[in-house]
């Protein structure tokens, strides 16, 4: 998959940047740099800059997910409804999805991977037909 480019140079190693260390964040950022929601004005307005405070000079991005869900909602943020979903998911990871999404074992990801799957219509060879 191609990443779009954000408008404001830079504004993606920011948010990844802001996001470092916390993997719930680093998903929901790269979801939404993937699809390319950093290169929309009506997106970026809900994004903060600043410099890191340790010294370094590093520039962090805060995406204010709440205020992108209720923006969606209200239908602020016209898309596709494949966008939406994707802009949804990537709002809610670090908030409502962490704590189901973090922390499984191999093989409890491989079978939530294969339920999202089965759930879009794209059913495993080996599962039964229901």
């Amino acid at each position: 998959m191609t990443t779009i480019q954000p408008r404001e140079p830079g504004l993606a190693d920011a948010a990844r940047a802001g996001a470092a260390g916390l993997y719930s964040l680093q998903a929901a950022c790269d979801l939404a740099i993937s699809t390319g929601w950093l290169h929309r004005d009506d997106f970026t307005r809900f994004v903060t800059t600043g410099t890191s405070l340790t010294g370094c000079g590093t520039e962090l991005a805060h995406i204010d997910r709440q205020s992108v869900i209720s923006s969606r909602e209200a239908g602020l943020l016209p898309r596709g409804s494949g966008e939406n979903r994707i802009l949804r998911l990537a709002a809610r990871i670090p908030a409502g999805l962490n704590d189901a999404l973090c922390g499984p074992d191999q093989a409890s990801i491989t079978l939530v991977v294969r339920a999202v799957r089965h759930a879009n219509g794209q059913h495993p060879a080996d599962h039964a037909s229901f």
